[in-house]
Parts: structure tokens; C-alpha cells; sequence
């Protein structure tokens, strides 16, 4: 295994005025982006709009999205539905379905982004011929007329993102440990992204240390690994997505 996580925070996020077309304003950081990474990411980020804000509506066609909400009471609406959502809500959007999200309640609304290359467009960025669109009609999605889902994460623990998505995501899932528990994570054929929620504990290769609280991300590029223990009586627990990188071993 070699070292080469990248690693991000949520000090001195960026203001940004009229994101996606809108009025006021939202806080925004991204805390990895392909860029030395292996498999299909675009990016993860974090993002924030005040009570009363919105993130407009729009479309992406190039790539598949998670919104996991972190803080506050929000509305998602998808291809017109509105869907009421907070902490722990996990929202997938597939190609081509119109998203956006609306804080309706009294506090931050702050949610975890991450943005994933779609295969077409992954073909194309590696030069290759890119495969045939999966059709968008309802009887190929299981009669659904929305390619997007909402969960509760919360609740579930585990989400298997391939009902929707069709590029290779394969895990979606939060991790709860105790006070002294310990867990590997070792990517071989995949990649890992771990944002920290509650508690504290840090992550260890060698003599490489990372420190675990609330806000911190790091995302684990192909061929490297590590140990995730806690650190304090309260455990650790993190959201964690991997996305398998084909032909991806250890490098």
C-alpha cells in the first residue's frame, strides 16, 4: 500500500451569489476532485444556503449526483416532485433529471456532494469510445418516471446506489464505531471517499496520522489503505462511498 489520501475540510469555505441561477447566496468547498484519483469522480464537496435559501434548479447530462443532507430541513424537488428532506436524507440523481433543493427551515441547510462521472463521459475523457446510452424510458428504470431516489441513510445504514446510477458507484453506507473499535479500509480494485459526522478518531498508514471530527474528509486513491480508529468516548461514526475503478489493482 502507498500513502496519497487527499484529505479536506470545511475552514474557509467560498460565498457564492447565485448559484445556479438563483438570488442570495450559499457557502461552498470542495474537498476532493478527480484530479489524482483513479476512478470516475468529478468531485466531492460540501455546501450550505441559509433559512430561505434555494440551489436552483438544473440538469446534468454528463454526470450521476448524491446529495447527503448533514444539517436543517430542506425540500428536494425532482423533475417537479417535492420531497421533504433532512439529516440523514440521502437523494440520488440520475442523468438527466432536474434537481433542486430549497431550505424550509430556520436554521443552515448543509449537505455532502458527490458528483460522478457518467461511463459515456468517462469514455471520452480516457479517449475510448464511449457506450450506447442506457434508455430513459419508465419500463427500463422499473416503471419509474423519476431517475432519482431518496433514502433515509439514517435508517438504512447501507445503500446499494446501482437502482439508479449507472456508472460504478457500488457503496454507500454509514459506519458507526465504538470506543476502541477499529476498521480497515483498504482500496484494491476500488477507491473510497469517508466524511466524519459524529465524534472523533483518526486514520493511520505508517507513519501517516489523520485526525477524525466532524467535517473532515478524506478520500483514498487507488492502491493505498489505512486503519480508522476512534479516538474519545463517543466513538466515531462517518459516511463512507466506494467506487469501484475497473481493472483497478493495487498500484
Amino acid at each position: 500500500m502507498r500513502e496519497g489520501w487527499i484529505i479536506g475540510d470545511l475552514q474557509e469555505p467560498s460565498v457564492v451569489y447565485g448559484v445556479h441561477g438563483t438570488t442570495g447566496h450559499s457557502q461552498w468547498k470542495c474537498l476532493a476532485r478527480r484530479a489524482g484519483l483513479f476512478g470516475s469522480w468529478e468531485a466531492v464537496e460540501w455546501a450550505w444556503i441559509p433559512p430561505g435559501g434555494i440551489s436552483g434548479e438544473h440538469v446534468h447530462t454528463r454526470t450521476e449526483e448524491i446529495y447527503f443532507i448533514l444539517s436543517g430541513r430542506g425540500e428536494m424537488t425532482l423533475d417537479g416532485r417535492p420531497h421533504t428532506v433532512g439529516p440523514g436524507s440521502l437523494i440520488l440523481t440520475g442523468l438527466g433529471t432536474r434537481h433542486g433543493l430549497r431550505n424550509i427551515g430556520d436554521e443552515g441547510l448543509g449537505w455532502l456532494v458527490i458528483e460522478l462521472l457518467s461511463p459515456a463521459t468517462s469514455a471520452v475523457l480516457r479517449g475510448e469510445t464511449p457506450p450506447a446510452s442506457p434508455s430513459s424510458e419508465p419500463s427500463e428504470r422499473g416503471g419509474r418516471d423519476v431517475n432519482a431516489e431518496v433514502y433515509n441513510l439514517r435508517r438504512m445504514g447501507e445503500v446499494d446506489p446501482r437502482s439508479v446510477f449507472t456508472g460504478p458507484l457500488r457503496d454507500i453506507r454509514l459506519v458507526k464505531l465504538e470506543p476502541g473499535q477499529r476498521a480497515e479500509l483498504s482500496a484494491t480494485g476500488v477507491e473510497h471517499t469517508l466524511f466524519a459526522l459524529e465524534g472523533s478518531g483518526q486514520l493511520a498508514s505508517g507513519e501517516a496520522e489523520v485526525p477524525l471530527k466532524y467535517g473532515v474528509s478524506v478520500t483514498l486513491p487507488l492502491g493505498t489503505g489505512t486503519a480508522v480508529t476512534t479516538a474519545g468516548p463517543q466513538g466515531l461514526e462517518y459516511f463512507l462511498a466506494s467506487l469501484e475503478v475497473p481493472g483497478g489493482g493495487a498500484r
